[in-house]
């Protein structure tokens, strides 16, 4: 009886650990992490960086898109030409909101 009272003991605390383990974030590894001035881009960088890279990869993804449905062998159920005068529209949108982007 006492065997299997210890048994189901250590059962339980082996999916108690396995639990937390699962749940816990990874810590990051701060050995080598640089101090904080270093870790900073020069302002010079920050000036070199491509503005809103999110907008233009999103630029490109519609194009490609739009470009795919224009090829297509099949009509999407009949959704092909609304979706490729959408894709359109949203493409004009985000050129605009490059070409008024004031940073």
């Amino acid at each position: 009886m006492k065997t299997r009272i210890v048994g189901l003991l250590v059962f339980a605390s082996l999916i108690l650990a396995f639990a937390l383990i699962v749940s816990t974030p990874a810590a990051t590894n701060h050995g080598n992490a640089l101090p904080a001035a270093a870790a900073q881009p020069a302002p010079a960088a920050a000036a070199a960086a491509e503005p809103h890279p999110e907008i233009r990869e999103a630029l490109g993804a519609l194009r490609r898109a739009k470009e795919h449905m224009e090829h297509a062998a099949h009509d999407f159920g009949g959704h092909r030409v609304e979706a490729i005068e959408a894709t359109n529209q949203a493409i004009r949108q985000l050129e605009l909101c490059l070409k008024y982007d004031k940073d």
